[in-house]
């Protein structure tokens, strides 16, 4: 029987790959959102953005965490060297995910107005048929993801998911210049920045493919005799669909959210059409920034299920719980100080990246929605956690619980003229602030007694708090130095937000290193981590 340590580095090897496509793909995602913001305007921004919930939401159902389960399927049947079992677990999980995204294509492409119409933005219905492409290449994609997956094999998806964020860059960006610049018409323009993402997803797919085919041939031939295509299929819903109801708990309320918030300014609040998708737009230019933070959480999550299930398998509860608590105080490294960071910057990072928005308006929603990234980081750690700790169906029920907070919430306060969007916000805080906590409660009684959520947590969120008040003091004298009697141009306010950024970086790494924030036992989970262990005289 393997031990579970001896496969770590395997395990956050893979993770590592991934950390590295995610970081290409966001910066990338970076230079295509941000100045798309600026190209569409408010109005034309949210209509992008209307489209984009209504793919996910689609791209969650269709595909879900079929791609999680598969890989698992997969990985179980080729360390058992059952290589036939392999190739016929991925045929039918192929056609079933083809099936899936030729069902959402249609949707999208023949009713997009009745689409738009149910989320009360008539104009966004350009964007959302422009769209439908991509949920068809993607499904089949991620087929090919998760056997790669299941083999430990990671450079395809990374690759794959950079080729998509280059063809949103430079396609999307082109078609939206164009189209603004020959027509005048926002909605039109948005429309063509988001096929870009469909032209991304079929170019994704087909090197995918082809990478699929030069793995085939280097595969090799089977001797046993695999389970039935009915066999295959069921065990495959069943290690996904629990995930995959509690995954599209959250695109289905952001939907229901997005037609509630413009059918809230409208009528409750009494703005016109026009009106609530330009307040709308400036909500998800902060968005935009909120769900940074969270993406990169993605590999981690993608490293836990399988770390702690290798630790279960040969009984080793406290080194299950043990890479629980590192991935819980990674998680607090990353989510507190970005949450702290956008939280104490929101006005001078709308000003930086959004110049011509109501920057006042989206400081305020970003400086909210930083506190909750933090949340929504715990959460998505949290849910991977119990997962593998065969809590299924959990992170689930705490979902909707938070979200049967968010909506009413929202109802009562987007519907208040004076408040208006700023309530969304403040529902998305409570949401994901109650989900959090009561994933992190559920941990804790669950797991074994070592793993120390004080431990976890406290070092980093000190290092957070001080590293945010150096930054305030830092913005607040660059800022008074730099102003001229006018004000502060937009370029001195670039000049003192990145440097207060910068110092801020410093800062935190400096007390992250004296606190011990990090502990030997974290780096020895991580690829190089004894090297790095010894470097830092940790060791």
């Amino acid at each position: 029987m393997s031990n579970p340590t001896s496969k770590k580095n395997t395990f956050f090897g893979g993770a590592a790959v991934l950390a590295a496509g995610i970081v290409i793909v966001k910066l990338i995602g970076a230079l295509y959102k941000i100045p798309l913001g600026n190209i569409l305007g408010e109005a034309g921004f949210s209509d992008f953005n209307t489209a984009y919930y209504i793919y996910s939401l689609l791209i969650t159902v269709s595909t879900g965490c079929l791609p999680v389960a598969l890989s698992k399927m997969i990985s179980e049947a080729h360390a058992l060297g059952r290589h036939n079992q392999v190739q016929k677990t991925f045929r039918v999980a192929f056609t079933t995910f083809l099936a899936l995204g030729t069902i959402s294509f249609c949707l999208m492409f023949f009713f997009p107005k009745q689409l738009a119409q149910l989320m009360n933005n008539d104009q966004s219905w350009y964007s959302i048929r422009a769209l439908a492409p991509a949920i068809f290449f993607l499904c089949p994609l991620s087929a090919m993801r998760g056997y790669f997956q299941g083999h430990s094999i990671m450079t395809p998806t990374a690759v794959s998911q950079i080729i998509e964020a280059l063809c949103k860059l430079i396609i999307g960006l082109s078609l939206a210049w164009v189209l603004l610049h020959n027509s005048d018409n926002s909605s039109m323009a948005a429309a063509g920045a988001i096929f870009g993402v469909s032209v991304g997803c079929a170019l994704g797919m087909l090197y995918t493919a082809l990478c699929f085919r030069s793995q085939r041939q280097h595969t090799p031939e089977g001797h046993d005799r695999p389970q039935s295509s009915k066999k295959i299929f069921r065990t495959l819903l069943q290690l996904a669909i629990p995930i995959t109801l509690g995954s599209s708990v959250i695109g289905l309320v952001n939907l229901i959210d997005t037609s509630m918030i413009y059918g809230r300014l409208q009528d409750g609040a009494g703005f016109t059409l026009l009106e609530a998708r330009s307040l709308k737009g400036v909500f998800d230019q902060a968005a935009t920034l909120y769900n940074l933070p969270s993406s990169f959480m993605v590999p981690l999550t993608a490293s836990i299920i399988p770390a702690v299930s290798a630790a279960q398998a040969v009984k080793n509860r406290k080194l299950g719980a043990q890479i629980s608590e590192t991935a819980l105080r990674t998680t607090a490294l990353l989510a507190i100080p970005a949450g702290v960071g956008l939280f104490v910057l929101s006005r001078p990072i709308m000003q930086l990246l959004y110049p011509s928005t109501e920057v006042e308006l989206g400081g305020y929603i970003l400086s909210i929605l930083g506190i909750a990234v933090i949340f929504v980081c715990f959460m998505l750690v949290c849910n991977a956690i119990m997962q593998a700790h065969h809590l299924v169906t959990v992170p689930m029920i705490t979902t909707i619980i938070g979200c049967l907070f968010k909506l009413p919430i929202n109802y009562v306060l987007v519907g208040n003229r004076d408040i208006n969007i700023k309530g969304a916000p403040v529902s998305t805080l409570v949401c994901f602030g109650l989900i959090a906590l009561m994933d992190l409660v559920i941990i804790k009684r669950t797991l074994p007694r070592s793993l120390s959520l004080f431990r976890a947590f406290a070092k980093p969120a000190v290092s957070a708090v001080i590293m945010g008040l150096a930054v305030w003091a830092c913005y607040g004298l660059s800022s008074s130095v730099l102003a001229s009697p006018q004000g502060l141009s937009n370029s001195a306010n670039a000049i003192a937000t990145l440097f207060s950024v910068g110092v801020g970086g410093v800062v935190y790494l400096v007390l992250v290193l004296v606190l011990r924030a990090i502990s030997p036992e974290d780096l020895k989970f991580m690829p190089k981590g004894d090297k790095i262990a010894r470097l830092l005289r940790m060791g």
